[in-house]
């Protein structure tokens, strides 16, 4: 993988894009000239500040996909065609949690500036930073990491207002998640940095200033944060130097203490460790190779100003996957609202945070070099230009764009080299057919839609045509609790009564959300799981009905289903009437009872 190995990068060289604004960032859309590039190969062996000299605006070119699987439909009727702006830090209000919208009793608002720069990065050191997997690395290093939380928290007690502090940084992640800002020029619209494509570039450009931050208080320009390496068996567990000292925090899971090994599908069967191994690297598999078929499949659907923000429908399979399930593992279910990495507003009060999403950002990095057909850059301008708000380690307020950060290693660092033991996953195939008959006697046939998935529901779906066609499963009108981490997994065809694994051919995906609260009253929306590659995994040979089992995981019983139906791909209809969809999804499924005895759906 020559992007996580590389020393030198083409850039431009300039580190600020212009000089400093006498405003900040408010309604009114930035009217920056185009310039032409100019590019050279570079080396800095430090984050100092240059003059600003070129502009990378039109550097970042790709390709990208425009339809999705695993994820949900975006709302034609919402888009504007216009990128998120930064947020306005002077119209920072109440941040919000869960389903009741109660008020938060945290101030997320970070410190105002009159000043805001438009930050370029600097030309990478000479050899680049080496993020460390965290179960692999040495005393000295715990040591140092140990120091720099100290010395930020120290930040908290000598001027709290200090937006280098632990506290504020922390707050960085509950301002941006849970409605404490809003869309500039969209006042009753929360700017939401989960559930789009705005959740990989937000993500690293948070961890990037906070890296510097750290190691500006150490004084040594080498240090990166670790990655929770938890999509290795050997990095599964979290490691123990995160129970002591600066690094521990009170509001944890104790399931999760060590020799625990993460459960990264929310099993609420409590599967033995080797059952667990293998279901996470199954499910990483199919997370970043099986179930994307496209640009967004992965990144996360359309996110534009003006849109409502996509609460659980939205997201990528990496967000929806390992991302929401290390969040959920970790948090305290006993805290009313899941804290710390439960819930949005107090994941960053975690250490574990920052590594936990350095893995997620070392997943980004390692799916843009899967040799696969799905292009691996978005090129749409509103993705490329919508902007973030950060304090760098001067305590200088800058902005950035998403369309900034594509290449980590142009921002300085790498990853340190380990296996990565899920890219041979692959589920092998079932050489004989399922017995759809035989599951299918059970079918009583209903009118009652929206499901509740309060216990494993099997649901005879009709195909568009005979055989192994480009088909997608649409799951419609899904409706959340926002109050409760959700996790249900769809399979095709599976004649267990009640699947355990997703190591399996018959597995097609997961929906899963993390406690959030945005201003909209409604959470609703369609996911597609795209069965191609599934049926030639299951041998559907000419069956006309497939046999769809949702298994709830957590809180089954906090989501409804409107409707199920297969399409075309190929052919795929054109928007119709609500009313006429409505009536053809149930006409074209119909439920299976759960005569399984299992209980419901739900994790305490």
């Amino acid at each position: 993988m020559s992007s996580l190995q590389s020393s030198f990068a083409l850039l431009s060289t300039s580190h600020y894009r212009n000089p400093a604004s006498s405003k900040p960032f408010s309604a009114k859309p930035s009217t920056h000239a185009r310039r032409s590039n100019a590019f050279h190969v570079s080396c800095n062996g430090g984050d100092d500040q240059k003059p600003s000299r070129f502009d990378r605006r039109n550097m970042l070119l790709g390709l990208g996909g425009l339809y999705g699987a695993a994820n949900l439909i975006p709302d034609p009727k919402g888009a504007s065609a216009s990128p998120l702006l930064a947020p306005d830090l002077k119209a920072c209000g109440e941040a919000r949690d869960v389903g009741t919208g109660n008020r938060l009793d945290v101030h997320c608002c970070p410190p105002v500036a009159d000043t805001i720069i438009d930050y370029e990065l600097p030309d990478p050191p000479c050899e680049l930073r080496v993020r460390p997997a965290a179960h692999q690395v040495s005393e000295e290093y715990i040591s140092k990491f140990n120091k720099a939380i100290g010395l930020m928290k120290a930040l908290d007690k000598t001027d709290p207002t200090d937006p280098r502090g632990f506290t504020q940084q922390a707050n960085i992640h509950c301002a941006y998640c849970n409605g404490a800002h809003n869309q500039v020029g969209f006042p009753n619209l929360d700017f939401q940095v989960h559930s789009s494509w705005l959740f990989f570039p937000f993500h690293r450009w948070y961890l990037y200033f906070y890296e510097r931050i750290m190691r500006d208080l150490l004084k040594d320009d080498t240090f990166c944060l670790p990655f929770w390496n938890w999509d290795n068996p050997e990095g599964m567990g979290i490691p123990q130097y995160f129970f002591k000292d600066q690094l521990s925090d009170d509001n944890r899971n104790p399931d999760c203490f060590p020799p625990a090994i993460i459960d990264l599908t929310l099993s609420r069967e409590k599967p033995t460790d080797p059952q667990k191994i293998q279901n996470n690297l199954s499910s990483m598999y199919s997370e970043n190779i099986r179930s994307v078929h496209s640009t967004l499949d992965f990144m996360g659907q359309a996110y534009r100003a003006g849109d409502q923000p996509g609460g659980n429908k939205g997201m990528g399979s990496s967000e929806r996957g390992s991302h929401i399930a290390a969040h959920a593992w970790v948090g305290n279910p006993k805290k009313e609202y899941s804290e710390d990495m439960g819930n949005f507003y107090s994941a960053g009060r975690d250490p574990l945070f920052f590594s936990h999403h350095s893995n997620v950002d070392r997943m980004w990095s390692i799916w843009r070099t899967l040799p696969t057909k799905v292009p691996k850059d978005i090129q749409d301008p509103d993705y490329l230009n919508a902007s973030f708000l950060f304090y760098d380690g001067n305590k200088q307020l800058v902005r950035v764009r998403a369309g900034d950060c594509t290449d980590h290693t142009k921002m300085g660092y790498k990853f340190q080299e380990v296996d990565i033991p899920w890219l041979n996953y692959k589920p092998l195939k079932k050489d004989f057919k399922a017995d759809t008959d035989a599951m299918s006697k059970k079918a009583v046939s209903v009118d009652n839609f929206p499901l509740s998935l309060k216990e494993t529901t099997r649901v005879l779906v009709r195909k568009s045509g005979k055989g192994k066609l480009n088909e997608a499963l649409v799951l419609e009108n899904i409706v959340t609790d926002a109050s409760q981490i959700i996790k249900f997994d769809v399979y095709i065809n599976d004649q267990d009564d009640y699947p355990q694994d997703v190591h399996k051919a018959e597995y097609a995906g997961s929906f899963a959300q993390v406690k959030h609260k945005n201003k909209s009253t409604e959470e609703n929306g369609n996911i597609e799981l795209k069965l191609r590659d599934i049926y030639e995994d299951i041998n559907v040979a000419d069956d006309l009905n497939v046999v769809v089992t949702l298994v709830p995981r957590s809180h089954g019983e906090a989501v409804s289903i409107g409707g199920l139906k297969i399409i075309n791909l190929d052919k795929k209809p054109a928007a119709q009437n609500p009313v006429e969809i409505e009536k053809e999804t149930v006409n074209q499924a119909v439920v299976i009872n759960d005569d399984f005895g299992h209980e419901n759906g739900t994790n305490s």
